[in-house]
């Protein structure tokens, strides 16, 4: 359902034990929200204010349903810290990669063994081969953090990246049967990425960062000019085998995550740096396993705090659409929950009231 609104940033009050807060973006957070890019600067989300202007109003009509097609939805999360009234983490689910007007692109990478009787030599080479799929998977992106909050004992790098899987379970029919996240492979300091330098910059006449930008609003030039055969990597220069599905030293974490809750690498690589592809059957993730709509069955004072958390989700009529936050909770009978008295005032929540649940420890 879409709703007539105007955008605001919402503020609340930081008395909660977890002071921070996961919500949908709005387009009034496009200068917090350009300030976290500039960490990262990443394809899907860029350090370019026409670029972040064009994917915040976006993700509002995603989020309102003003966007019919559930496929062509992009859906953008902020964390909050909510004492200083600053964005300082944010992630991404898109709805769907590959439609027939722009194709999910990737890089399929096999073994392909060799052995000649005569000289008695044996070869095992790594060949490329570019593919194309019009109705790709669902897309869990856009994780960026600010460093100063990356090693907070909270734990606020693995919170907003699980609220996309949260999301998802909410509105399961509106996502594909299968997930993916694309990871970062080594890059040089300044960006370089060694394999487009061996291979795409050959066939484009362009660097890795006009490459990466032209592709999120045009793919059709990859199509156009990438060889359809394979290319053995034996032939590429050693810096750039040595990248092809390897995750960069920043990423690692977040592999990390996704292999503990049920992805797997998929040999599949991005066309432009290499970065490996892992995917995952929706219903087969563990944290969508896990969420659940629950009833709020009982408010808790502190005193009566639980050892046991979640996140907490409830969606709004009004910007943001979506709030969510890490609190203490208790499950209650069938389907029930008890949550502390300050997230459930942040929340708006009395009991009755239907949330969802992502328990986490």
């Amino acid at each position: 359902m879409a709703f007539e609104h105007t955008a605001t940033v919402v503020k609340h009050s930081s008395r909660m034990a977890w002071p921070y807060e996961i919500r949908g973006a709005v387009p009034a957070d496009e200068d917090q929200l350009l300030e976290v890019a500039s960490y990262l600067n990443t394809v899907n989300l860029p350090h370019d204010r026409e670029e972040i202007r064009g994917i915040l109003e976006h993700a509002q009509k995603s989020f309102t349903g003003i966007i019919k097609d559930e496929r062509r939805r992009e859906y953008v999360f902020v964390l909050v810290d909510l004492a200083r009234a600053r964005i300082v983490g944010t992630s991404m689910v898109i709805g769907q990669l590959g439609r027939r007007d722009a194709p999910y692109i990737y890089v399929d990478v096999f073994e392909e063994e060799r052995y000649s009787a005569t000289l008695d030599k044996h070869f095992r080479h790594v060949v490329l081969k570019i593919g194309y799929s019009y109705n790709g998977p669902t897309e869990i992106g856009g994780l960026i953090v600010s460093p100063e909050h990356r090693k907070k004992p909270e734990k606020l790098g693995l919170l907003i990246s699980y609220v996309r899987f949260l999301y998802v379970k909410m509105h399961r029919d509106w996502f594909r049967d299968e997930l993916l996240a694309e990871l970062l492979p080594p890059l040089e300091p300044d960006g370089t990425s060694h394999l487009w330098d061996s291979v795409g910059r050959k066939f484009t006449d362009m660097t890795y960062p006009e490459a990466d930008r032209a592709s999120k609003k045009n793919k059709e030039f990859i199509k156009g000019l990438f060889p359809e055969g394979a290319i053995y990597a034996t032939l590429l220069p050693q810096n750039a085998q040595d990248v092809i599905g390897k995750v960069g030293a920043a990423t690692k974490g977040v592999e990390r995550m996704l292999r503990r809750i049920g992805f797997r690498y998929a040999w599949r690589v991005d066309p432009f740096d290499g970065g490996p592809h892992f995917t995952a059957a929706t219903d087969e993730v563990t944290l969508v396993q896990r969420t659940h709509e629950a009833r709020v069955t009982r408010l808790l004072a502190p005193a009566d705090t639980p050892k046991t958390r979640a996140l907490v989700a409830v969606e709004t009529a009004e910007a943001p659409f979506f709030r969510c936050v890490y609190t203490p909770w208790r499950p209650s009978g069938e389907a029930g929950a008890e949550l502390l008295q300050d997230a459930a005032q942040h929340l708006h929540l009395v009991e009755g009231a239907r949330v969802w649940v992502l328990p986490i420890e």
